[in-house]
């Protein structure tokens, strides 16, 4: 279930009440008239289950209350209600199915913001990576790629092309470029200074690695991989299952690959960082084919839903 907390323009509080009345799905209904001070209005509480949120945040905006009031939404963790229970019953489809289309675009937006802390993830993770890549350890790669934030403007791009959202998808951009360009700079400026210091050498990088000699080595199986886990993605930023992300990024040789081209053009390893910018390359364009491709599925099905249930309501 969802919890919806609205500020109202006081003349049109009808208009949302009836909304929300109309909407399958909304139960615990609250009007608190002349509660809201900035804005002025009345505040509106609401419950709805999650498969019903998308429609009635839909309906909502068309009212123009993003603009003239406010509209909150909250998870909620725990309800023990009989209503809410027929609430979540009464609302078409499944909950783990719905998409809220809103939620999604305010999530990537966050998470393809250029900062700081982006920047500092990035380059850490790819550090990491270079570490692993040079002593060909294989715990270090996993690390790196659980480290890495890659992913969220990666879901931007996504997101910004099902939405036709072409400022969301110049944001994710910048910080996917930015962001791997300054990571694999510093990583350079890192080896130089790993190798001053005789932790890192040229024998090593060049030498036979098991482990991760896959980096640089890009084939089919990586671009499977990288659809694979760029679905898995979507779908675990669209039903909010975080714990599925966690293992989407550890899946993919991005960060790695980003790493070891690095590594090896300070060591003057054309063939390596030729390689290891192909799989980088390849793994970005599986993973945007993949997540554009599952949003589009969900949006289609999930429209042919709302339609059945429109047409079959009196």
């Amino acid at each position: 279930m969802l919890h919806l907390r609205l500020i109202t323009p006081s003349d049109r509080t009808d208009d949302v009440i009836h909304v929300i009345e109309k909407t399958v799905g909304t139960t615990h209904l609250v009007v608190v008239p002349g509660a809201a001070r900035n804005p002025a209005g009345d505040v509106v509480m609401c419950d709805v289950a999650r498969e019903a949120g998308d429609e009635l945040l839909d309906e909502l905006q068309q009212l123009g209350l993003d603009k003239s009031g406010s509209i909150a939404v909250e998870d909620i963790d725990l309800s023990l209600s009989q209503r809410a229970d027929k609430a979540e019953a009464d609302a078409p489809g499944e909950a783990a199915d719905a998409v809220l289309w809103e939620h999604l675009t305010d999530a990537t937006h966050e998470e393809s913001t250029l900062s700081v802390t982006y920047l500092a993830f990035i380059t850490l993770a790819t550090m990491i990576a270079a570490c692993g890549v040079v002593l060909d350890n294989a715990v270090l790669i996993v690390g790196a790629m659980a480290v890495g934030p890659e992913f969220g403007p990666l879901a931007g791009i996504c997101t910004s092309i099902v939405q036709r959202a072409p400022r969301l998808a110049l944001r994710s951009l910048i910080a996917l470029l930015v962001g791997f360009a300054a990571a694999m700079l510093l990583t350079a400026g890192f080896s130089l200074f790993m190798d001053a210091v005789g932790l890192f050498t040229k024998e090593q990088l060049e030498a036979d690695r098991p482990n991760t000699g896959f980096i640089y080595a890009p084939d089919w199986f990586s671009f499977v991989v990288a659809v694979l886990a760029g679905a898995a993605g979507t779908l675990s930023l669209t039903s909010a299952k975080s714990g599925a992300l966690v293992g989407v990024a550890i899946s993919v040789t991005t960060v790695p690959a980003a790493a070891n081209a690095a590594v090896a053009l300070v060591y003057g390893d054309t063939h390596q960082t030729l390689r290891s910018t192909e799989q980088l390359l390849l793994n970005l364009l599986g993973i945007i084919l993949a997540g554009t491709l599952t949003l589009l599925a969900q949006k289609y099905l999930w429209a042919r839903q709302r339609n059945r249930v429109t047409a079959a309501q009196p």
